[in-house]
């Protein structure tokens, strides 16, 4: 069969399941399985392709239809404008979240004196000449090493409990080409020094929760979504114990979930942090809580 018969009986397929973005995965799927770039396949399409090779695009079909996220079958994920390995054991990095590496941005820049950005200004935030990162549950890495390609006078570190998840951050590190001491910890247990910056994009979501998810996100590692049965377990556990890790004034950056705002708050104000406040996502979504010691 020709590329483009084999094509177009893939979107007739998902279209069929009423999978989103039929046409899109599709050409994924298709482009993974040549090992080429998308737009090979307009320029090719009346090559033919071996039937060991249709038998494997149908497979992927399969499988995305069976609720696998694209992300894991073609084992990528762009993020930041760069391009992340992913697989079963991490995290799929969200387009919300570099809400997260963009404030987090700004802040190293504003304390560093390379930018001056209002939302920091009344802030008593020290010089900071190399600034030290932590990304905690760090996951495919994608905080961690977005950072340290952006911030490039930072030292990122990164740490995770999952080795799996750890080994697709080092492998994500290798691939992005930055530098960073990524450890095996759960929260802060293996964790030693001090740091300018911690940031986490933690479990959030209410364990009775999970199972009422797309079936794609229930696909991903529950050991990255649960966050208890409120959703609020590791929010607590990181603010309680962040403390003594933050250098003095440092700061701490979180991800929350659209309705977790005004619990998050509370949480860091029985903590006793300082100048707390929340900004929203490009879709308008409370996402980013920060504060200092």
């Amino acid at each position: 069969m020709k590329i483009k018969e084999i094509l177009n009986e893939g979107i007739y397929v998902l279209k069929e399941k009423n999978i989103e973005e039929s046409r899109l995965k599709a050409k994924l799927l298709m482009a993974y399985l040549l090992n080429k770039p998308k737009e090979y396949l307009i320029t090719h399409d009346i090559d033919e392709i071996s039937f060991e090779e249709q038998k494997q695009y149908y497979e992927y079909l399969n499988r995305l239809i069976s609720g696998e996220p694209i992300q894991y079958i073609i084992k990528s994920q762009e993020f930041m404008g760069f391009n992340f390995y992913v697989d079963k054991n991490v995290l799929i990095p969200q387009p919300d979240t570099e809400c997260l590496v963009q404030i987090v941005e700004k802040y190293v820049k504003h304390a560093s004196g390379k930018e001056n950005i209002k939302i920091f200004e009344n802030i008593n935030i020290p010089l900071l000449k190399e600034p030290k990162i932590l990304d905690l549950c760090t996951g495919s890495g994608a905080i961690a090493i977005s950072l340290a390609k952006i911030l490039k006078f930072s030292k990122v570190f990164g740490s995770d409990i999952s080795k799996p998840a750890l080994k697709v951050a080092i492998k994500n590190a290798v691939n992005n080409k930055v530098k960073i001491e990524f450890i095996e910890s759960n929260l802060f247990e293996n964790i030693n020094g001090k740091f300018d910056v911690i940031v986490s994009n933690p479990p959030y979501i209410e364990t009775n929760i999970i199972s009422k998810l797309d079936i794609e996100v229930q696909n991903e590692p529950k050991l990255a979504l649960d966050g208890g049965i409120d959703g609020l377990d590791f929010y607590r556990k990181i603010s309680k114990f962040a403390k003594d890790y933050l250098t003095l004034n440092g700061m701490l950056f979180f991800e929350i979930g659209y309705n977790q705002k005004e619990n998050v708050m509370k949480i860091l104000k029985k903590e006793k942090y300082k100048n707390i406040k929340c900004l929203k996502d490009l879709s308008g979504n409370d996402r980013v809580i920060f504060a200092n010691i």
